[in-house]
């Protein structure tokens, strides 16, 4: 049975209910330079600071530092003053209206590390670059494929995006040329938030992910593929993807998401053991769906349960040589895409690499985005007693290249 809150205008089907409790930080007009924690409930934000010592700080890192443990403690608090009608009147004081505050980056990025997570996405890429040829490399069945990106560029949605300059070279050119991107693109992903650090030389293994994920956001990966194309050969990306990160300003508590566990697709391909799904806390698949929005019209849905890696494996994989981990760092999952073209989560694959452009409600088209284009990604999954938790939004808007 789903739990129930004693505020009255917080509907059972709220995306933000009693059983999210989503942490970010805000602002307030009377104290722009003051930010502080804050806990979404329903239409509010719950000024946390006096909840919990933890709490009472600028931004994230000091909870997600502390661990598993202590998680636990403040998540119990906050739920309890929340569905206890004893401590409504001293509750009642730290609401604040959600759409009367402004929200930040809710924790210091320490390390971004990027996932290729999605099986689907993987092999339309490799169709699309590689026709006539196996989609898949030969290792993306045996271990989740990765890059260390860029933490200082990661920032709270809203944030304008201006398009990247860069080398590029189309394969009809002779040499290659500078300037901005022709081909930004998107990628529908979903973030982790690590806490519970680790010393160097420590790995962790896939039964202590959740000792160290704290939650789960959106992002959205932008992708100058022009930029890429031509510089990612032999090490990978590099300016065409860390530009900007954008993830969206809640972030929702694992412990918020035990209802949306999923078993992971079917193995056809052997693992060796550190990354062989048996974790006994249960299946570390997520059942999380994805909207995409460009200029407010819907172009994809993908499905997260569709993802070959779990975040358990990927963690695994990121600390197996020894790699530490410190409060704050993100990793993501890589483009969401599904099965099906209408699932896919980039502008690449949408449009089979600009040859099939997708058409707009107004008549426009899009191969890649265009200067002004805004670009919203929102996701819903299954809580307690048939509701669902939100992730709220990630979103920004191309701004032109600066000349």
């Amino acid at each position: 049975m789903a739990l129930r809150s004693w505020l009255d205008d917080v509907p059972e089907d709220s995306p933000f209910g009693i059983s999210n409790l989503p942490y970010g930080v805000f602002t307030t007009a009377d104290a722009p330079q003051r930010r502080r924690i804050g806990v979404a409930i329903g239409p509010y934000v719950l000024d946390a600071g006096t909840v919990h010592p933890l709490l009472d700080a600028p931004v994230l890192n000091p909870l997600l530092a502390a661990g598993r443990p202590a998680w636990t403690e403040v998540r119990a608090r906050l739920t309890g003053l929340l569905t206890d009608e004893a401590h409504r009147a001293a509750v009642e004081p730290l609401l604040l209206r959600r759409d009367e505050v402004t929200l930040h980056l809710p924790f210091e990025v320490a390390d971004y590390v990027d996932f290729y997570a999605s099986e689907h996405h993987a092999a339309n890429l490799g169709r699309i670059f590689r026709p006539g040829s196996e989609p898949l490399t030969p290792n993306w069945k045996h271990l989740p494929i990765g890059y260390h990106g860029r933490a200082g560029t990661v920032v709270v949605s809203g944030t304008p995006v201006t398009r990247p300059c860069g080398q590029r070279k189309a394969p009809a050119e002779d040499a290659p040329a500078f300037g901005p991107s022709r081909r930004l693109d998107i990628e529908a992903e979903v973030g982790f938030v690590v806490g519970g650090p680790t010393a160097m030389g420590e790995p962790v293994p896939l039964e202590e992910a959740d000792d160290h994920v704290f939650g789960v956001c959106l992002v959205n990966d932008w992708s100058a593929r022009d930029l890429q194309a031509w510089e990612y050969v032999p090490l990978g990306p590099f300016l065409g993807k860390s530009f900007a990160t954008s993830v969206s300003p809640w972030i929702v508590p694992l412990d918020a998401l035990r209802s949306a566990r999923v078993a992971p697709p079917p193995r056809d391909t052997g693992l060796l053991p550190y990354l062989a799904d048996r974790d006994p806390a249960g299946p570390a698949g997520l059942d999380i769906s994805l909207e995409v929005r460009l200029n407010g019209a819907v172009i994809s849905r993908p499905p997260f349960a569709a993802m070959y890696w779990t975040y358990a494996q990927m963690l695994a994989h990121m600390t197996a040589n020894g790699a530490s981990l410190r409060a704050g760092d993100l990793f993501a999952s890589g483009t969401v895409s599904g099965p099906d073209p209408g699932t896919r989560g980039a502008l690449i694959e949408l449009t089979w690499n600009g040859e099939q452009p997708i058409v707009l409600p107004d008549g426009t088209t899009r191969a890649f985005l265009e200067d002004g284009d805004e670009v919203a990604i929102t996701a819903t999954a299954p809580g307690p007693g048939g509701t669902r938790i939100g992730f709220g939004e990630v979103a920004g808007r191309v701004r032109p290249a600066r000349s």
